[in-house]
C-alpha cells in the first residue's frame, strides 16, 4: 500500500495497475482511506501539482472501490472531472478484472450522473461494450452524443453532411428516442438555419425514417408529445419541422386528434396554427365529429391571435354550408366570439351567426341573442337586424359611467413601537430585508432606534445584541466594517452597528463630514441625502442626544403634516435640544406646504431658529427646483460597440430645472445639488441599477421636480432598458402640481418597449385620473411629440391604451388619444400601429360617447379613402361615432 501511495503522490499513473494487483480486498479498502485524505490535502496545492496528482488519485481510487455505487460516486465527483487530457483509459485498465454485471452497473450509474464531456461519454460507452449490455441512456449522455456528432461533422475542417454522420452511428436508434423526452433539446440539435434547413437535424431525422433506420411511429409520437407539452420556441420549431417532414398519413393524424385539439386551444401560436390546419384536414375527411369541432372551436375563438380566430370562423362557415344541421352545436360557440376583444372577429362571428340562425332550434337562437349584449356598440344595429325580436328581452344599454380606481388613500405611519420587544422585532425585520424597500417600516425602525437610544440605551443594546449577532458587521473586524460602511453604507445596518459599537467614532465622524454627493446625477444626490441622514442618526444613537427624529413621515408617501412638525419643534424647544441639520433639512423637504399659513404662524411663534426657518419655508410654498417648461432635445447614447469604438445615440425630449437660492444658502452641503440648476445636456449617470423607493420619500411634495430629474432614466424604457418605469405610480401619489415633467414621464412609460413597464405607466395614469390630476390634453400633446420624433411607437401606445380602457376608463383613454391622432392622420404614409390606435379610440368612443373636443382633424379624409384596410375601417368606425355626436 505504501508503494501505491508513493506512486500516486508522484503521479506515476502507469504503475498503478500492477501495484493494485498486489493488494487484496482489505488492502484496497485501507488504501482508499489514505487516498481520500490525500484527495482532500491536494485541494490546497498549486494547480499544476494538483492536476498531476489528481489523475493518479482518480485511477487508484477507482481500482480500490469494490462496489459499483462507490466507484461511480468517486469517478463522478465534481473535483475529479476537470481534465485537459482524459485519465479514463487508465481507469478502464484498473477495472479490467471486474465482472460484466459489475461493469454494467457502473455504466448505468455513471450515465445517470451529469455526463458533460465526450471523454465521459466514451467511458460509459466502453464500459457498456465490455459488459455486453445496451448503452445506458440519460440526458447527459444524449447531450454529449449530440456534441460528438457535431464535432464529427467538422472534423478536419471540411463540413460533412449531417445525414452521413448520423447514418454511420450505431447508437442512433437508442439515443434519438430519448432526445425528444429531454426537458430542453441540446442547442446543436434544436438550432436550424432557416436559409438552409436541409442539412440540419429535423431533415436528417426524417430522411433516416424514410431509410428505415428510425422508427416512424416513435419519432412522430415523441414530437407530438413535445408539442403538446410545450417548451422553448426553438424546441417547438424543431418538432414542428420533424412532424411536417414526416408528412403524417390521414390515419396517423386521425389517431392523434385529441392532441391536435389540445394544441389548437392552448399551444403557442405556431403550434396552434399547425394543429388548426391538421384539424381542418381531418374535418374535410369526415374524421372530426361536430361535437369535437365545437369543443376545439371554443378554445380557439377564446385566443387573442386574430389570424387563428379568423381562420377558425372561416372553417366554421364552411362546415355550416356543408352541414346546416350542425347549427345547434356550433351556434353557441360562434356566439361566444361576440365577446372577443377584436371587433373584426365580432363582426365575422355575427355574420356567421346570421347564417346559422335559421337552422338552429328556438332555444339555441335565444341563447345566442343573449350573447349579443357582448358585442361592441358598433355592431348593435347589425345585431338587431340579425336577431330581430329576440333582442327585445335583452336589457338595454345603461348610461355610461366612467370606472376609475379609488384614489389611493394616504396611510398613516402609526405611533412608535410601544415596547423594546416590539422595536427589536421591527428593526430585525427591516435588517433581514436586504433591499429595505418598505419605506414606512424603515422610517419607523429608524425613529424607534433614536427614541430608545435616548430613553434606555443600555436596555436597547441588551435586546438587540443577541437578535443581530448573525449580521456580517457583528462578526467582522471593526476596520473592515468601517471601510465597507464608508464606501457605500448599508442602510439601517449602519445605525444598528453604530449603536452596538461595531463602527468606530472616527468612521462616524468621517461619514458625517463627507459633504456633497459624489457624481453629477440625481440618483447619487438622492442617495447621498438618505445616507447623510443615516450617518447623522448613527452619531445620535451613539450619544443618545435626540428624543426623536423630526423627519419621520406622517404618511406612507414620506410627507409630514405641517402642524405635526411644528409640535415636534415645540418639543425640542421645551427640552432644549438642538435639531440635527440633516434631519431638519429632510423634514423641510417632506412637509406639506400648500395652504399652511396657520402652521407658519405657529412655527414663527416658537421663537426658535428652526421655527423661523419652517415658517419661511411654508410661506414661500415653492418647489425645491422649478421645472422649466421648454423641452430640451439632446442626443443620448443607448448602445456602445467597444470593438469598433462606436456609440449609437437617440434623440430625447427632456426637461431642465432652475436653481433654488434658499436651498443653496440655508441647507447643508449634501442638499446643494437639489438647489442647483440642471440641464439634461450635462446629465451623466453611471448607475447600473436606478431604483430606490426612498427617492420619492426624499421629495414627497415635489413630484414634478423629481420627475424632471428622473426623466432621462424613465425615457430609456422606450428602447434600451427594462424596469425604469417602476417609479411612475409613486410619482402619481406625490404632492405638488402634476405638470409637464410628470406627464412627459408618463408619456414615455406608455410607449415603453417592455409590456410590464407599460403596465406601471397604466397604473400611474389611472392614479392621476382618480386623483383628478391628469391633464389629458397635455399628455396627448407630449405623446404626439414623442411619436413625431419616433421615440414612442403607436403600436405600443395602443397596447397600453387598450389595457387602461379595459379597466373601464374609456373616457380617460379617449381624452388623451384624441390629441395624438391628427398629426398621425396627416402623414402621407400612415405609420405602423395607427389602425390599432384608431381601434382603441373607436371602442372608447362607442362606449363613452364622442370626444368632447369635436371632430378629429384628418379623420373624415382617412375614412373617405375607400377600401377595406384596417386603417380605413377603424377610421370609419370612429368617424361614425363622432358624426353621430354632432348630429
Amino acid at each position: 500500500m505504501t508503494t501505491l501511495l508513493d506512486a500516486v503522490r508522484e503521479g506515476r499513473t502507469d504503475d498503478i495497475r500492477p501495484l493494485l494487483a498486489r493488494l487484496d480486498r482489505g488492502g484496497r479498502k485501507a488504501a482508499l482511506e489514505e487516498l481520500k485524505a490525500l484527495r482532500k490535502e491536494a485541494r490546497g496545492w498549486r494547480w499544476d501539482e494538483r492536476t498531476r496528482v489528481r489523475k493518479a488519485i482518480l485511477v487508484a481510487g477507482a481500482g480500490c472501490h469494490t462496489g459499483a455505487a462507490g466507484c461511480a460516486t468517486w469517478l463522478g465527483a465534481r473535483d475529479m472531472r476537470d481534465w485537459v487530457h482524459s485519465p479514463y483509459p487508465w481507469v478502464l485498465e484498473v477495472l479490467g478484472d471486474r465482472e460484466p454485471d459489475w461493469l454494467a452497473d457502473l455504466a448505468r450509474r455513471l450515465a445517470a450522473r451529469a455526463v458533460e464531456s465526450d471523454a465521459e461519454y466514451r467511458l460509459v460507452e466502453e464500459l457498456a461494450r465490455r459488459a455486453g449490455c445496451p448503452l445506458p441512456v440519460s440526458d447527459g449522455m444524449v447531450r454529449a452524443w449530440a456534441e460528438r456528432v457535431n464535432s464529427a461533422r467538422w472534423h478536419g475542417g471540411s463540413g460533412k453532411p449531417l445525414l452521413d454522420v448520423l447514418r454511420a452511428d450505431a447508437r442512433l436508434d437508442v439515443l434519438v428516442p430519448h432526445l425528444l423526452t429531454m426537458p430542453e433539446l441540446p442547442s446543436v440539435v434544436a438550432w436550424v438555419d432557416s436559409g438552409s434547413p436541409a442539412d440540419y437535424w429535423p431533415a436528417a431525422l426524417t430522411a433516416l425514417v424514410a431509410e428505415g433506420r428510425l422508427d416512424r411511429a416513435a419519432l412522430l409520437d415523441g414530437c407530438t408529445a413535445r408539442l403538446l407539452r410545450g417548451g422553448k420556441p426553438t424546441d417547438l420549431r424543431f418538432c414542428l419541422l420533424v412532424v411536417r417532414g414526416l408528412a403524417p398519413t390521414a390515419e396517423e393524424e386521425a389517431a392523434r386528434v385529441a392532441d391536435w385539439m389540445a394544441m389548437a386551444a392552448d399551444g403557442p401560436s405556431p403550434v396552434a396554427g399547425h394543429a388548426q390546419e391538421v384539424l381542418a384536414r381531418l374535418d374535410a375527411r369526415g374524421a372530426l365529429s361536430v361535437r369535437q369541432l365545437a369543443e376545439v372551436s371554443g378554445g380557439v375563438l377564446f385566443r387573442t391571435e386574430k389570424k387563428l380566430v379568423r381562420a377558425q370562423l372561416i372553417h366554421l362557415g364552411k362546415v355550416l354550408r356543408r352541414e346546416p344541421s350542425a347549427a345547434d352545436e356550433l351556434l353557441p360557440v360562434i356566439a361566444d366570439a361576440f365577446g372577443h376583444p377584436d371587433t373584426d372577429a365580432q363582426e365575422r362571428a355575427l355574420k356567421l351567426a346570421a347564417r346559422a340562425l335559421p337552422a338552429a332550434s328556438p332555444e339555441v337562437r335565444a341563447e345566442a341573442a343573449q350573447m349579443a349584449s357582448l358585442l361592441a356598440p358598433v355592431h348593435r344595429e347589425a345585431a338587431r337586424a340579425v336577431f330581430g325580436e329576440l333582442l327585445e328581452d335583452v336589457p338595454g344599454t345603461a348610461a355610461y359611467e366612467e370606472i376609475l380606481p379609488p384614489p389611493p388613500a394616504p396611510r398613516p405611519l402609526g405611533p412608535p413601537a410601544a415596547s423594546m420587544a416590539e422595536l427589536t422585532e421591527e428593526v430585525t425585520a427591516v435588517l433581514l430585508r436586504s433591499d429595505q424597500e418598505d419605506v414606512s417600516a424603515f422610517e419607523r425602525a429608524l425613529d424607534g432606534l433614536v427614541r430608545q437610544a435616548h430613553s434606555g440605551r443600555e436596555e436597547l443594546i441588551t435586546a438587540l445584541e443577541p437578535a443581530l449577532a448573525g449580521q456580517w458587521w457583528a462578526k467582522a473586524p471593526r476596520d473592515d466594517v468601517d471601510r465597507r460602511m464608508l464606501r457605500g453604507g448599508d442602510g439601517l445596518h449602519l445605525v444598528a452597528a453604530s449603536l452596538l459599537g461595531r463602527i468606530s467614532r472616527r468612521a462616524v465622524h468621517d461619514g458625517q463630514t463627507r459633504g456633497e454627493a459624489k457624481g453629477t446625477c440625481c440618483h447619487a444626490a438622492l442617495d447621498a441625502i438618505v445616507y447623510a441622514r443615516l450617518w447623522e442618526a448613527a452619531a445620535v444613537v451613539g450619544a443618545g442626544t435626540l428624543p426623536y427624529l423630526l423627519a419621520t413621515p406622517t404618511w406612507h408617501t414620506g410627507a409630514i403634516d405641517a402642524p405635526e412638525l411644528v409640535e415636534r419643534l415645540r418639543g425640542y424647544g421645551e427640552l432644549g435640544v438642538k435639531a440635527g441639520p440633516v434631519d431638519f433639512a429632510q423634514a423641510l423637504l417632506r412637509v406639506r406646504r400648500t395652504g399652511e399659513e396657520e402652521a407658519a404662524e405657529r412655527a414663527a411663534a416658537l421663537g426658535t431658529a428652526e421655527g423661523d426657518r419652517l415658517a419661511e419655508w411654508l410661506r414661500a410654498d415653492q418647489p425645491v427646483a422649478t421645472v422649466l417648461p421648454q423641452h430640451v432635445e439632446t442626443d443620448v447614447p443607448v448602445a456602445r460597440d467597444w470593438l469598433r469604438q462606436t456609440v449609437t445615440t437617440v434623440r430625447r425630449v427632456l426637461l431642465s430645472t432652475d436653481g433654488n437660492r434658499l436651498v443653496q444658502q440655508r441647507f447643508p452641503r449634501t442638499f446643494h445639488w437639489l438647489g442647483s440648476p440642471h440641464a439634461p445636456l450635462n446629465h451623466r449617470c453611471y448607475h447600473w441599477f436606478v431604483e430606490s423607493p426612498h427617492w420619492t420619500a426624499v421629495l414627497p411634495e415635489d413630484g414634478e421636480t423629481l420627475a424632471a430629474w428622473l426623466l432621462p432614466t424613465v425615457a430609456s424604457c422606450v428602447d434600451e432598458q427594462r424596469g425604469t418605469t417602476w417609479l411612475l405610480p409613486a410619482l402619481a401619489e406625490t404632492g405638488g402640481p402634476a405638470a409637464g415633467a410628470i406627464h412627459l414621464a408618463l408619456a414615455y412609460g406608455l410607449g415603453a418597449r417592455d409590456a410590464e413597464d407599460r403596465l406601471s405607466a397604466v397604473d400611474a395614469l389611472l392614479v392621476l385620473a382618480a386623483r383628478g390630476r391628469l391633464d389629458a390634453e397635455l399628455l396627448g400633446g407630449e405623446l404626439a411629440q414623442l411619436i413625431q420624433r419616433d421615440s414612442v411607437k403607436p403600436g405600443r401606445l395602443a397596447d397600453a391604451a387598450r389595457t387602461a380602457a379595459g379597466t373601464g376608463a374609456y373616457r380617460t383613454v379617449l381624452s388623451f388619444l384624441v390629441p395624438v391622432l391628427p398629426a398621425l392622420l396627416a402623414r402621407e404614409r400612415a405609420p405602423r400601429g395607427l389602425s390599432d390606435l384608431l381601434a382603441v379610440a373607436a371602442e372608447c368612443a362607442e362606449r363613452c360617447g364622442p370626444p368632447k373636443t369635436g371632430p378629429v382633424p384628418g379623420l373624415a379624409e382617412t375614412a373617405a379613402r375607400g377600401g377595406t384596410t384596417q386603417l380605413v375601417r377603424q377610421a370609419i368606425r370612429l368617424e361614425t361615432v363622432c358624426r353621430a355626436g354632432t348630429g
